[in-house]
C-alpha cells in the first residue's frame, strides 16, 4: 500500500469516529433542552365552586284547627222566676230549719222547740210545728225514755218553684240518745220556702210521699 492510500484511510477513520461521537451526543438525556429555559407546565385554574344555598323553604303555616267548641249551655236562671243568689238563700233557710226540726230533748216543751227555729219560719207554721211536737204518745215516749236528738239535713233536690215560692225535697237524719242506747232514724220531707229576694221563711213541711208537690 503507498503512502497516499494510507493517509486517506486514516482521515476516514476519524471521520467515522467524530460522526458516531456527534450521533452519541445527540441522543443522550436531556441533550436537546441543554441552554433552554423550562417553564413550569401551566397550572389550570378552576374558578371555585360554591357549595350552592338552597333557598329557604317557604314557610307554610299550620292549618287552624277546625272550630270545636260547643255551642254554649243556656242559661237556666234566663228561665226561673229567681236568680242565683236566691236560690242559695232559700236553700240556706230551709238547711238550717230542718237542721232545727230534727234536733230536740226531752227536757224542751213545744214552746221552747219551736224557738230554737222562729227565726226561720213563718207565723203560721209554729201552731203546726207546736201540736205535731206534743202529740201525746210521742211526747211521753220523749220524756220517760229521756230522749236527745240531733238533728241533719242534706237537700236532694227542688221539687217545685213559683215567683215567690220553693219546695225542696230534704232528707232529715235525727241521731237519737235514749235510756236504751243510740239509734239513727232518716226520713224525707217536702220543705216550702216562701219569701221575696233574699228574704225566705218556711211555710210548710210534709212528708215528701205525701204531697207539697
Amino acid at each position: 500500500m503507498d503512502k497516499a492510500s494510507a493517509q486517506r484511510k486514516a482521515v476516514f477513520a476519524v471521520i467515522v469516529v467524530a460522526l458516531a461521537a456527534l450521533g452519541v451526543y445527540m441522543f443522550m438525556p436531556g441533550a436537546l433542552g441543554a441552554g433552554r429555559s423550562t417553564k413550569p407546565p401551566a397550572t389550570t385554574h378552576h374558578a371555585a365552586t360554591r357549595p350552592a344555598h338552597a333557598a329557604p323553604a317557604a314557610s307554610n303555616p299550620a292549618p287552624a284547627p277546625a272550630s270545636s267548641a260547643s255551642p254554649s249551655a243556656p242559661d237556666i236562671y234566663g228561665w226561673l222566676p229567681f236568680t242565683p243568689a236566691e236560690l242559695a238563700s232559700a236553700a240556706r233557710v230551709v238547711t238550717e230549719f230542718s237542721d232545727a226540726y230534727g234536733t230536740w230533748s226531752y227536757s224542751q216543751n213545744a214552746d221552747a222547740y219551736v224557738a230554737t227555729m222562729s227565726n226561720l219560719i213563718a207565723p203560721g207554721l209554729s201552731q203546726v210545728l207546736a201540736q205535731s211536737y206534743s202529740v201525746p204518745g210521742v211526747a211521753k215516749a220523749r220524756t220517760s225514755e229521756k230522749q236527745v236528738s240531733t238533728g241533719s239535713a242534706v237537700i236532694g233536690s227542688l221539687r217545685a218553684y213559683g215567683a215567690s215560692s220553693m219546695t225542696f225535697v230534704v232528707t232529715i237524719t235525727e241521731k237519737i240518745t235514749d235510756t236504751a242506747g243510740r239509734s239513727q232514724s232518716s226520713a224525707q220531707y217536702a220543705v216550702t220556702v216562701s219569701g221575696v229576694g233574699g228574704s225566705w221563711q218556711v211555710s210548710d213541711i210534709e212528708l215528701a210521699s205525701q204531697g207539697n208537690s
